[in-house]
């Protein structure tokens, strides 16, 4: 049993109600252990996007369980008060395009979310520094997002979505717009990242070019999942 990262137990999502009804998520079961980065695949209409939502609490499940880190965040209903508060403090989140806020130097952008939940400037900013350092980015302190490349964006986004610490982050087609080269190289970051701070990410993806290089895999269709055992493959 994953003691921290997440798990999801039973998790159904029903959208109407009577013979309009349609179900989204039929009992899905999941766990993600910390340092572990798992890949989520399946058709369009599988139930990705639902289960992306309910796991990020954008949308209420209508049955099931949830566990983030050490906290239980859904049975048969929200166990938590403030559900702003557990997206900002518990889940970070990474998109397919870097959503860099284009006023902000590159510090602010990744400092912004700390700040917002209390911590005082400096001390966020420090954090945002460390991250950079991590993710070879930290020459590009001080630049605006238009001076970025491509890839640098996206490292800034990978850093925003580590810099409250999570226990899980959820990636959504984050390499979909890249090529061979710096797809890998973001999955590589996301391995990195995932062991060294100890978080759950589960990457949503149609990518091909990474798919390979999941240890495990979960497949989603007509709102149920199925585990497989991924290649693993080396990203060199």
């Amino acid at each position: 049993m994953v003691d921290k990262g997440i798990r999801i137990e039973g998790l159904k999502k029903r959208y109407g109600s009577g013979d309009t009804a349609v179900d989204a998520l039929k009992g899905i079961d999941m766990q993600v252990a910390p340092g572990e980065v798992v890949g989520l695949v399946g058709p369009s209409g599988s139930g990705k996007s639902t289960l992306l939502k309910c796991l990020g609490a954008v949308i209420e499940p209508t049955a099931g369980r949830m566990i983030l880190g050490d906290e239980v965040i859904y049975d048969e209903g929200w166990m938590v008060n403030d559900l702003r508060a557990l997206r900002r403090d518990k889940i970070g989140f990474i998109f397919q395009a870097p959503y860099l806020i284009p006023f902000l130097d590159v510090t602010d952008n990744v400092a912004l979310l700390p700040m917002l939940a209390g911590q005082p400037n400096a001390k966020a900013r420090k954090r945002a520094i460390e991250l950079f350092k991590a993710l070879d980015v930290e020459h590009r302190a001080k630049a605006m997002p238009s001076q970025l490349s491509g890839g640098e964006q996206q490292r800034v986004a990978i850093a925003r979505g580590l810099v409250n610490r999570p226990p899980v982050i959820l990636a959504d087609e984050p390499t979909a717009p890249l090529d061979s080269e710096r797809a890998l190289a973001v999955i590589r970051i996301l391995n990195d990242m995932a062991r060294k701070f100890e978080t759950a990410i589960i990457v949503v993806t149609h990518d091909e070019k990474i798919i390979p290089t999941f240890k495990r895999i979960y497949h989603i269709r007509d709102g149920v999942t199925y585990e497989e055992a991924g290649e693993g493959r080396s990203f060199d």
